[in-house]
């Protein structure tokens, strides 16, 4: 399958949307780019995240102590995802690159692979969201059903069901399969990965290498093999599901769709902007604990349409962009709260489990 081409409007929605968010942060004064309290936010994460592995490795509590602990490691694990890793591989989380780097790279310290999430997120999903065939977001095996483009099979009629359990396996399969898939394939879904030079293939490996060492070899060193598992098990389940469950908020909900190119001329018939206002939905955005921790990922439209702005900003540049959506009549897709969203996202599941 080749990428498909989106239309080009004379009247542009995304040129209108980038001149008055661009006209927000000139007439502010202020960079698009992160600020001293994401630094700090940044800076509390990590030093925590630290703190609590070292802990639980060197200085393990008693069994129900650690198992918590393994809970609360797995849940700043993804507000490490969130927060740093996800605006420094955008180019967001800094005016600094280097700094941006360094935030990206956090993802390899947490056994995933910032290379590869690059090329999956940055440019595949961004540029293709939600198109069957060409979002590797929306393959998630043969036992979810995302879309009514994919197959069929009758046991995803319980998929609304057991979705919960897969989505806690999200860690697993990133860190131990699907990095490795997307190294040896050099593709993601149908977009061949661009070649990696040697400091990318000694980042890939040694990362691996050493995510093996401290979540694997020493732990079970240190407590055995047992104590390792359930912790293991239990910190990399709760990783897994926060992470899945605020991606796929976003995107799989009923309110969004699904297009598909029309042929042969493999061709979108919206404009990139508008088919990112039509696959995308807020949730929550008035709950400022949920914005804090899931790094503004709950303003999804906002990050969807710039990507190269901070999270910091969205709640902000959110009222320019509804206004605008107002004005030019096109969709602004919103749950108030995020049980709502979780609700929409179920129905979502249990309508294409009945087809």
């Amino acid at each position: 399958m080749i990428t498909p081409k989106f239309a080009a409007p004379k009247l542009s929605l995304h040129a209108e949307l980038k001149k008055r968010v661009n006209d927000y942060f000139q007439t502010k004064g202020i960079q698009p780019t992160g600020n001293y309290k994401l630094f700090v936010k940044a800076a509390l994460l990590i030093l925590s995240y630290t703190a609590l592995y070292i802990h639980l490795v060197f200085f393990t509590p008693t069994a129900w102590v650690a198992i918590l602990e393994c809970m609360l490691l797995g849940i700043l694990t993804s507000g490490i995802g969130f927060n740093v890793m996800h605006d420094g591989s955008h180019g967001s989380f800094s005016n600094y690159p280097w700094l941006n780097n360094i935030a990206a790279k956090t993802l390899d310290m947490l056994g995933a692979s910032s290379f590869m999430w690059n090329t999956k997120h940055n440019i595949v999903h961004h540029a293709y969201t939600n198109i069957d065939g060409v979002d590797d977001d929306l393959n998630a095996g043969m036992l979810l059903r995302m879309c009514d483009t994919q197959k069929y099979h009758k046991i995803h009629r319980y998929q609304y069901i057991y979705f919960w359990f897969l989505y806690s396996m999200l860690y697993f399969f990133w860190v131990f399969f699907t990095d490795y898939k997307k190294y040896f394939t050099n593709k993601v879904k149908v977009v061949e990965i661009k070649k990696l030079k040697f400091t990318d293939h000694l980042l890939f490996w040694t990362s691996k290498a050493a995510h093996i060492f401290f979540y694997v070899a020493l732990p079970i060193y240190m407590v055995g093999v047992w104590p390792w598992l359930i912790g293991f098990t239990v910190y990399a389940m709760v990783a897994g599901f926060v992470l899945s469950i605020v991606f796929q908020l976003a995107h799989t909900v009923e309110e969004t769709t699904f297009p598909q190119a029309i042929q042969p001329a493999n061709k979108i018939e919206d404009e990139w902007a508008l088919h990112q206002l039509k696959t995308t939905a807020n949730f929550a955005t008035k709950n400022k604990l949920i914005t804090w921790w899931v790094g503004g990922l709950n303003f999804q439209v906002e990050h969807h349409l710039f990507p190269k702005v901070s999270h910091v900003h969205y709640p902000a540049i959110s009222n320019i962009i509804k206004r605008t959506c107002a004005e030019m009549n096109v969709p602004y897709i919103e749950h108030p709260k995020m049980v709502h969203a979780i609700a929409s996202h179920v129905a979502h599941l249990k309508k294409l489990g009945n087809q």
